[in-house]
């Protein structure tokens, strides 16, 4: 009969090996954040500038200017007045019930996330669909971030950076930037390839082909990305409010802290609205430019 005592034996090496390793990580990652923190924070001091910036002047600004703003703004994007219309009163009624400076911040933050996150996710993207390579070396770094659970991506910022703005910036753009990356990949490698070889029939060069021919032709599913990229950057709101983030996840997570029903109930509904607004408006404005491409192509 086989001996199997070392059977009996596994589970304790298993955890003593487990507990080395964890200790040896934690050493090290703190050892990293000690020595190169600081200078880790002042690269983002820019984007603290204008995060706060930002976020100031929407605060500042009167109420209807800024109603009147994003109106115009969502107008011009849909052309749809009926939006345009709930637009108004959806913010209208978020005054009311005395939500707005923390819909403002929680608009800035989200704002800002969403351009960080399509000026290095479309690049990525492009990167992607030009090499087969660099496809197989970040898409299973999106598969970890898009099962990584959320609370998880808060432990290495808030030990490097602490609480704050910008650790919360930080996690969110990571936790959204997945959508934007895989549609542009996926964007661009649907392509036609016959429309490609005519534009190089032409005598289009590899730069004039992706700014002419591709990303046109890839901007309804990129535009898909950017909008789930806004969706999961609310879904973020309530968790990094609590590095931190002020807005409107702030007082949903007192409300759970200390069982206030109506009062997450309201900031849930506002970030509701605003996740409505975004979706509508970024759907309109990729259905319109659609249908400006099909108009190109028939003419």
């Amino acid at each position: 009969m086989a001996d199997s005592s070392w059977l009996t034996q596994f589970p304790q090496m298993e955890r003593a090996d487990l507990l080395a390793i964890r200790k040896s990580l934690d050493a090290a990652y703190r050892e990293f954040s000690r020595s190169y923190g600081d200078l880790i924070e002042s690269f983002f001091d820019p984007l603290l500038t204008f995060l706060i910036w930002f976020e100031k002047l929407l605060l500042n600004t009167p109420w209807w200017l800024v109603i009147m703003a994003v109106t115009v703004l969502v107008y011009v994007a849909s052309r749809s007045w009926k939006l345009s219309l709930a637009v108004i009163l959806s913010l209208l009624t978020i005054g009311y019930f005395g939500m707005w400076d923390n819909t403002m911040r929680t608009l800035s933050i989200i704002t800002v996330c969403t351009l960080l996150a399509i000026a290095l996710g479309i690049p990525i993207g492009i990167l992607m669909a030009r090499s087969d390579r660099a496809q197989a070396i970040v898409t299973p770094m999106l598969d970890i971030m898009q099962t990584m659970p959320a609370f998880v991506y808060l432990i290495p910022v808030v030990m490097l950076l602490g609480i704050g703005k910008i650790p919360g910036v930080i996690a969110v753009v990571i936790y959204a930037i997945p959508p934007v990356i895989r549609l542009t990949n996926l964007g661009i490698r649907l392509v036609d390839k016959e429309v490609l070889e005519a534009a190089t029939a032409y005598g289009a060069s590899p730069m004039q082909r992706l700014f002419g021919v591709q990303l046109p032709l890839a901007s309804p599913t990129i535009m898909a990305g950017i909008n789930q990229t806004i969706m999961m950057a609310l879904a973020m709101v309530v968790i990094a409010s609590m590095i931190g983030v002020k807005g409107l996840g702030q007082p949903v997570l007192k409300s759970i802290t200390n069982q206030y029903f109506t009062l997450g109930l309201f900031n849930g509904l506002a970030i509701v609205a605003l996740a409505i607004i975004f979706d509508r408006v970024s759907q309109a404005y990729a259905k319109r430019n659609q249908q400006h491409m099909q108009g190109i192509d028939n003419a």
